[in-house]
């Protein structure tokens, strides 16, 4: 996969996200539960201070620094190499989109805007950088079993 289409992608999640958020900000009541998927997904908007399952509540400026030196390294690691394996790159590039879409909540908030709720079981509610990271580990999994599995038949 090429840099420039790990750029675009993670370009991709950071408008995506914050486009979500924005609608969300102006469209949802703060804890009011909107349907939305009937059964599977709801809107709820909630503002999140801390990180992933409200780890570090109140630490905003920590987890900004702390997204910042992530964006900063990603962005490092997706410059030096021009090119890389599939999901490698799908990894990069959704890892630095979902990061930065959650720093600039977090640099210019205060918080980070959440509304995706699943409703059949009990999960915090997320957003759409949120997603893209999730979907970073899974394929940064992805890459290392498939490179194990190369290197063991090598």
């Amino acid at each position: 996969m090429r840099r420039g289409i790990v750029v675009a992608l993670s370009v991709f999640m950071v408008v995506l996200d914050q486009l979500s958020k924005h609608w969300a900000r102006n469209t949802l009541v703060q804890g009011e539960a909107i349907p939305f998927v009937p059964g599977l997904l709801q809107l709820t908007l909630v503002r999140n201070t801390g990180a992933a399952f409200s780890l570090f509540r109140d630490s905003s400026t920590l987890l900004g620094g702390l997204s910042l030196v992530v964006a900063i390294g990603v962005s490092v690691w997706v410059w030096r190499e021009p090119r890389r394996g599939l999901w490698m790159g799908l990894a990069l590039g959704f890892l630095l989109g979902g990061t930065i879409g959650n720093g600039i909540d977090r640099w210019r908030l205060g918080h980070v805007t959440d509304f995706l709720e699943l409703v059949p079981i009990q999960f915090p509610i997320f957003n759409w950088a949120d997603v893209a990271i999730n979907l970073a580990v899974l394929c940064f999994v992805i890459d290392a079993f498939g490179n194990r599995h190369e290197q063991s038949e090598g």
